[in-house]
């Protein structure tokens, strides 16, 4: 394979580019569901091909192939020096590449078992014994659980020197149950939201979740909701739980500090960013208590590699420091713009598409409070978690989240059920509320499979480290 990649390189630099990169990308998914006491999923899905970028004249050239063989390669790189040649006509500046080291090695997702070669029988027989534990409540009408498993392997080879073999290994699950009565539902879902929660990590992670003991509460969780009242509107103190604060961080930090989309290259897809660069070491992004980091190092997260997809070793890069914006996550060409090096934060979904700046593990760092003190310092608030619903505008800074539970916090602990709590916000008040984040014994990382960005379309695994965080004065509820 790596022959391969260096054929690619060899012969895209004979034929005239400044510049190479091939990536020999081999995928592999699983995808199993049981609804409703019966499998109803056992997918296995396989792809591999090699991906070819190389600049000439100052042009980025770009071309794909799925025969792995000399010739294949070979031609995927005549079509991306000639895919370069033919744009550097119409390009409005050359692109320019902040400097990365050469480097070479292996890396593999540090794992017990590879969740591929777990048998599909012991995978459907987690998730029957799941949903078998959901049912019972009298209305909770559909129960579901699922489990998904990744391998992908990339051959990595570039013009100046660098090469890698990297494998990384993710899986992880989830379980629901849905509650109807009246014309009314409710969801309940266990542990990440509907989408689960997965890591890069192997097979003991998903049989660590513990699904099938999570799943009587579960049940009755979502039976409860359709008896709750609903969440009162008002300004109220609110701990947002890690489930939620994982998406709230997501969508108002993480996409606003892609450079690129900073530059505008995000414009016509989901919007550009209100961090332009003039705010960089002097906005006030949050409170003093806010700190977060962009770490492609952290242990099990979906963002967690040992080089991104331009070579670039994994790293931690400081974002907000004491509610301070210092950093943007970037890929070489959106680095130079800023004259800084790249984060390393280039990442292609599979071996016929770009890299492009994506997200690694966009985490809040622990604060101080054990989370029994938090909720005894926090009488009268409320605690929500889970997410139901988002919904944030195209520059990042308006948004509105709706969550599947809300607790009135009693006499230091979790009091009054709610139902359909939503709250809203704007991106540098909300953060600028912020003032306790619970300690490392809370903090955990989470992540999501479905980062839609692109034209075309990719989708990014990404993750985020948090631990329950209060914020004051927050609007919850529907103002009418």
């Amino acid at each position: 394979m790596h022959e391969l990649v260096e054929r690619a390189v060899g012969a895209a630099t004979s034929a005239g580019a400044s510049h190479v990169e091939a990536r020999l990308v081999s995928d592999i998914e699983e995808n199993f569901q049981v609804k409703n006491g019966a499998p109803v999923a056992a997918l296995q899905s396989a792809t591999e091909g090699l991906g070819v970028r190389a600049i000439v004249d100052g042009a980025w050239g770009f071309a794909a192939v799925q025969e792995l063989s000399n010739d294949g390669a070979e031609r995927a790189a005549t079509q991306a020096v000639e895919i370069a040649r033919a744009s550097a006509g119409v390009i409005k500046e050359p692109v320019k590449l902040a400097d990365a080291p050469v480097v070479e090695g292996t890396y593999v997702t540090p794992h017990e078992t590879d969740p591929i070669e777990v048998p599909v029988e012991r995978k459907i027989d987690l998730l029957m014994r799941a949903d078998r534990a959901l049912q019972g409540q009298p209305d909770v009408k559909i129960t579901q659980g699922f489990v998904r498993t990744f391998r992908k392997r990339t051959f990595f080879g570039n013009s100046a020197g660098s090469e890698y073999d990297q494998t990384i290994l993710k899986c992880g699950g989830g379980i629901m149950a849905i509650a109807v009565r009246d014309g009314e539902s409710q969801v309940r879902s266990y542990p990440g939201s509907p989408r689960g929660l997965f890591h890069t990590a192997g097979f003991e992670h998903v049989e660590g979740l513990g699904l099938e003991d999570a799943a009587p509460r579960v049940a009755e969780e979502a039976q409860a909701l359709l008896s709750a009242p609903t969440c009162p509107a008002g300004r109220r103190d609110v701990i947002i739980g890690r489930i939620q604060l994982a998406l709230q961080i997501h969508e108002s930090i993480g996409h606003p500090i892609e450079l690129d989309r900073v530059f505008g290259s995000e414009a016509a897809y989901a919007g550009t960013s209100f961090l332009t660069p003039d705010k960089l070491g002097s906005f006030r992004y949050g409170s003093e208590a806010v700190n977060i980091v962009a770490d492609a190092t952290t242990p099990g997260g979906l963002g967690t590699f040992g080089w991104d997809d331009e070579g670039v070793p994994a790293q931690c890069v400081p974002i907000i420091e004491q509610g301070r914006f210092v950093g943007y996550i970037s890929d070489r060409e959106s680095a130079a713009k800023l004259g800084t090096k790249s984060s390393g934060a280039a990442r292609a979904d599979g071996w016929g598409a770009l890299p492009i700046v994506r997200m690694t593990n966009i985490n809040i760092l622990p604060g101080d409070w054990e989370l029994d003190d938090l909720l005894a310092d926090t009488e009268g608030g409320l605690f929500l978690d889970t997410t139901r619903s988002w919904s944030i505008d195209d520059r990042r800074i308006n948004f509105q989240f709706g969550t599947e539970v809300a607790y009135e916090i009693e006499g230091g602990r979790l009091g009054t059920l709610y139902k359909n709590p939503s709250y809203t916000g704007i991106t540098p008040e909300f953060w600028g509320s912020c003032d306790a984040v619970c300690n490392e014994n809370h903090w955990m990382i989470f992540g999501t499979l479905n980062c839609g960005k692109g034209e075309p379309g990719q989708t990014a695994h990404v993750g985020h480290g948090v631990a329950p965080t209060r914020f004051r004065n927050v609007q919850v509820g529907v103002v009418r």
